[in-house]
């Protein structure tokens, strides 16, 4: 598995903004091998707001895939010389390959209850 971060710190009161945005459906949702995609807002931030966003794929060839679509490429091209919001301050993109998962017991406890 993998997982793209996707850190945007923007100035105070438009966290919400930016959770809109990625939280509609667009070209990404249909792709093969994309698991989901969380939007998360810092609670502990202080000077700016924080907005994460954690987009999990199967694997490294299936977010490779994504990167070299027609979608993928063609959202670059449409964004070219566009000027990010002027409450973003700072995007941060980080990939990590997951090496291990554990599920908490409780979480267990409940699949063998659901069956």
């Amino acid at each position: 598995m993998l997982i793209q971060k996707r850190t945007i710190s923007v100035k105070p009161g438009y966290a919400d903004q930016v959770v809109e945005r990625f939280s509609k459906e667009g070209a990404l949702d249909a792709r093969k091998g994309l698991i989901d995609i969380t939007v998360m807002v810092n609670k502990r931030a202080r000077e700016v707001d924080e907005v994460a966003l954690l987009i999990r794929w199967e694997s490294e060839e299936a977010w490779k895939a994504w990167e070299k679509s027609p979608e993928h490429i063609q959202g670059h091209r449409d964004a070219r010389g566009k000027q990010p919001p002027e409450y973003v301050i700072s995007t941060v993109v980080s990939m990590y390959e997951v090496k291990k998962v554990r599920v908490g017991k409780a979480a267990r406890a409940k699949d063998r209850t659901d069956v």
